[in-house]
């Protein structure tokens, strides 16, 4: 699998990723799946704290028990829970992030994160406070680089401008391009990778896809995401999750697309479909004209 440099460090990412969060809480089922992703050549597993509250850490790390050095982990840290209360809280503070971290190493069964991210954000909180627990864990070597998750351009600006954040993760696939307008340029001139989620659009953008139409996404209907799907297998000679995968790895901005997979043979599939060619400019015009930009901004 071709491998890209995250951002301005030194970790080699390859082009696809597996998201954990798809992988459920049951224990062979899970390492099984995350097993055949190392075996098949991906190296970045990502996960957070958050997922059924820390059991996805957990299961990741009973994966890559005796194949570390073999994986780039990601994590993240910001919602905690608060004990005899429902729901989560959001805590950036340096106090909470120094501890939490420690928690997240415990159920991962390692020493040091590759690539520990901030899992949100807003600009009321004290973003200097929190940029200083990530420079510490990063001094200390408990983290090796870090970043941030977060589909706001104002929250990626401030962090862009005030750390060394390597990385950004955001939603980005065709049906919804919102990082091709202000996130995508500016992470490309300062040297940052963005991490895409979200690729097949919670599987709307797949072949096996089209059952979940009726639920609607981003403000679309079915007919329009019918529309769309038909459009794109018209305007370029591939398979529907094979162009969703590679459409936004054809941004140089991009370093991995992240995607998940709950059976081998999910993982399998999209394997295969990012490991055919990349988009030509020709392609990713097609595209972006069968689903113009301005159609999704009319939802919002």
């Amino acid at each position: 699998m071709k491998k890209n440099k995250l951002g301005r460090s030194e970790l080699l990412v390859g082009e696809i990723g597996f998201g954990c969060m798809s992988i459920g809480t049951e224990e062979d089922k899970a390492v099984k799946v995350l097993h055949e992703a190392l075996d098949l050549g991906i190296n970045l597993l990502d996960t957070a704290d958050l997922y059924d509250a820390g059991r996805n850490e957990e299961l990741v790390g009973k994966a890559i028990k005796g194949r570390r050095s073999d994986v780039i982990l990601a994590t993240k840290v910001g919602n905690r829970r608060l004990p005899g209360q429902e729901g989560l809280a959001w805590d950036a503070s340096k106090a909470y992030i120094l501890s939490a971290v420690k928690d997240s190493l415990k159920r991962l069964g390692t020493d040091y994160i590759d690539l520990y991210q901030l899992h949100g954000g807003t600009l009321d909180e004290t973003i200097d406070e929190t940029i200083e627990a990530f420079e510490q864990l990063q001094k200390e070597g408990v983290i090796r680089y870090y970043g941030i998750s977060s589909i706001r351009p104002n929250v990626i600006r401030e962090y862009v401008s005030r750390s060394r954040i390597v990385s950004v993760m955001s939603q980005y696939s065709i049906l919804d391009r919102r990082p091709e307008e202000e996130v995508l340029p500016l992470l490309q001139a300062s040297g940052i990778g963005l991490l895409a989620r979200g690729p097949v659009a919670s599987g709307m953008l797949t072949e096996e896809g089209e059952s979940k139409l009726s639920k609607g996404y981003l403000g679309y209907g079915e007919e329009e995401l019918r529309r769309f799907r038909s459009e794109i297998a018209s305007a370029v000679d591939r398979s529907l999750a094979e162009t969703a995968l590679r459409y936004p790895l054809s941004s140089p901005a991009v370093d991995c697309v992240l995607a998940g997979a709950s059976t081998p043979q999910q993982l399998r599939a999209n394997i295969a479909a990012v490991a055919s060619a990349p988009l030509s400019d020709t392609e990713r015009a097609a595209i972006r004209s069968a689903v113009p930009a301005n159609v999704y901004a009319q939802h919002r």
